[in-house]
């Protein structure tokens, strides 16, 4: 099991790759990490003192392999609370790491609990940022519709009794496509110098389980917004039960309102499934 990040510096920011001085060593290497994990254990990916983060447990695990103290890991993303990601991307690095690449995630493994995956690791420029060098990310967000659960799964979807109408919820997401300023799906806590974002892809696809149906929203970006995708989410369910005509949507992105929108989706639905560089 993790330990408990006990770091005592609570401060929001974080701090950037390029921060590090401009005079390296040559010894220096920096790493790209492709990381899984699930994320209802942990109180999101970002170190918060006295309670498991996902970052705090890599860093732990990256401070055994490598035998260095204050190894700090930085990720495309900082997801939430109950999040989960199957393509996170991460950056580390290290003086004193001589293997080969493909052999870290077998040794991160072995330090690390079974709820969270190191998948790769390729080695990148010492000026690499696993964000601002991004071309965007990939979403998932899976419903359950069914009268009856799932508790095998009950934390990796949001599970829905009503019926929902896809057609309906398809049609609303055609209207979300390209270009617009997302300002009503921005939850507040953590804002943007603007909210403008480019949706370059948003199907809804279903499939048979158990006694209902799995919902996948699939969205892709060259960016998002806090919380952008659980609100995208929350709003197109209004459509498929039937509370919104599709052309809300135009109504709710042209208020740029937070509150026009439906509510945000519960998090344990949402999968941060790749960044794409």
């Amino acid at each position: 099991m993790c330990p408990l990040d006990v770091e005592r510096d609570p401060s929001a920011s974080r701090p950037e790759p390029s921060d590090a001085p401009a005079s390296q060593p040559t010894a220096l290497k920096a790493y790209r990490l492709t990381v899984a994990y699930d994320g209802s254990a942990y109180f999101g990916w970002q170190r918060q003192p006295d309670q498991p983060t996902v970052q705090a447990c890599l860093e732990s695990a990256l401070q055994e392999v490598t035998g260095e103290s204050g190894v700090k890991a930085y990720a495309s993303s900082r997801t939430d609370t109950g999040v989960h990601a199957i393509g996170q991307s991460v950056v580390f690095r290290s003086e004193r790491w001589k293997a080969e690449c493909d052999k870290l995630p077998f040794a991160l493994n072995t330090k690390l609990p079974l709820d969270i995956v190191v998948r790769e690791a390729v080695e990148v420029p010492l000026t690499f940022h696993p964000l601002r060098d991004s071309r965007g990310k990939r979403y998932r967000y899976t419903i359950y519709r069914s009268r009856k659960g799932d508790p095998i799964n009950a934390r990796t979807h949001w599970w829905i009794r009503r019926r929902l109408d896809l057609d309906a919820m398809r049609g609303a997401a055609e209207m979300l496509l390209g270009e617009h300023d997302f300002q009503s799906f921005e939850s507040s806590g953590s804002p943007r110098s603007h909210t403008i974002r480019t949706v370059r892809q948003l199907e809804i696809t279903s499939r048979p389980h158990m006694d209902g149906m799995l919902i996948d929203v699939s969205i892709e970006a060259n960016g998002f917004l806090y919380n952008m995708v659980r609100n995208i989410v929350g709003t197109l369910v209004q459509v498929g039960v039937g509370r919104e005509t599709p052309r809300w949507v135009l109504d709710v992105l042209a208020a740029r309102d937070r509150r026009v929108a439906g509510a945000t989706a519960p998090p344990q639905g949402l999968c941060l499934v790749e960044v794409l560089y």
